[in-house]
């Protein structure tokens, strides 16, 4: 088994990475990242001393490198993506670029390659757009709000499109919000676990009403190995965890991990078009035995211990993203009489 990882430097990939070593000790995996701004190759040292380990820098949208890669691969499991809403609502270029253009090179260079090989596409629920009540299932329209959620769904379509044209073996999971350790500092855990630590001020975007369904990465990672040995080709897998909780409850929680007060909390100004709830149903991936595991508190402790117990990790790249973070926080906290740190 020969296995590429695109994308398999930030958070989700790097887990999978070292889970796909473990699920096939005998496999070769590669990892091609081009290793932006959430891209850390420190997350991958648990597999640098693999002699079945390779990493290649490089971008998903390079032709000429993906073709060289995909002649000897037997199985594509791609993470490669702008992951931010936030990001998104500043520059959408970069994340239609990666989203469409790097899913189509992907996909085609796969079906030019002359060798099946079944591609694992990691997808979003936001791609549903807001479910204010009940749960969208595979079939269900996209929707979606966000440039980011956007460059998804048109990597979908793109994606399914080849599937159902030339028979490409691909399979598309649709996840709910992930968390865990190593994600990074600029996604709404991270931040508001960073900021606590700091003992500085945690910016929440509205009232924190918002609904999110929430999954530890080591529950996500289980349903991507199994969807790469029993996902059928052809067919979107909603990976969903059944839990809720709104984000004003997570926040409180993480204070009192921590041992810091409430005070620390502002309620700032919304974000543009910010989508109330996601909710999805997984009947598909269900019916193969899958189920999360992980009880959200019992791991979101564990994630916020871990980044107290690492802030080695996570300082360098706050400071990575200081630009991007006063952008989006300075103002919205000046208006309500505190300063960005």
């Amino acid at each position: 088994m020969r296995i590429l990882v695109g994308g398999g430097a930030g958070f989700i990939g790097s887990h999978f990475a070292e889970a796909a070593a473990k699920a096939w000790p005998r496999a070769r995996v590669t990892v091609l990242d081009n290793l932006s701004f959430a891209g850390v190759r420190a997350n991958l040292d648990g597999l640098k001393s693999s002699p079945r380990f390779q990493f290649v820098k490089g971008d998903i949208c390079d032709r000429r490198l993906v073709d060289r890669l995909m002649r000897d691969t037997d199985l594509v499991v791609n993470f490669a993506a702008e992951t931010h809403v936030d990001r998104s609502l500043l520059s959408a270029g970069v994340f239609l670029r990666t989203g469409v253009q790097g899913t189509h090179t992907l996909v085609d260079a796969a079906r030019a390659s002359g060798r099946p090989k079944k591609l694992v596409l990691m997808s979003t629920d936001e791609v549903y757009g807001p479910v204010l009540a009940g749960a969208a299932d595979e079939d269900a329209p996209i929707r979606p709000t966000s440039p980011y959620a956007a460059a998804k769904a048109a990597g979908d379509l793109v994606a399914l499109s080849y599937a159902r044209s030339f028979g490409c073996p691909i399979v598309i999971p649709r996840a709910c919000n992930i968390y865990g350790p190593r994600q990074f500092p600029e996604k709404a855990i991270p931040v508001f676990t960073t900021q606590a630590l700091l003992d500085r001020p945690l910016p929440v975007y509205g009232d924190g009403a918002q609904e999110r369904e929430w999954l530890h990465v080591e529950d996500a990672v289980r349903a991507l190995v199994l969807l790469c040995r029993r996902g059928e080709p052809g067919r979107v897998y909603n990976v969903g965890s059944g839990v809720w909780r709104r984000n004003l409850a997570v926040v409180r929680r993480i204070l009192r991990r921590l041992g810091k007060p409430e005070s620390l909390i502002r309620h700032v100004a919304d974000r543009p078009g910010h989508d109330r709830r996601y909710a999805i149903r997984g009947r598909a991936i269900r019916s193969l035995g899958w189920r999360a595991r992980v009880q959200f508190e019992d791991g979101l402790d564990r994630t916020v211990d871990w980044y107290r117990a690492h802030p080695a990790w996570w300082r360098p790249l706050r400071a990575r993203s200081s630009g991007y973070l006063r952008a989006q926080y300075s103002a919205r906290l000046k208006a309500r009489g505190t300063a960005w740190r």
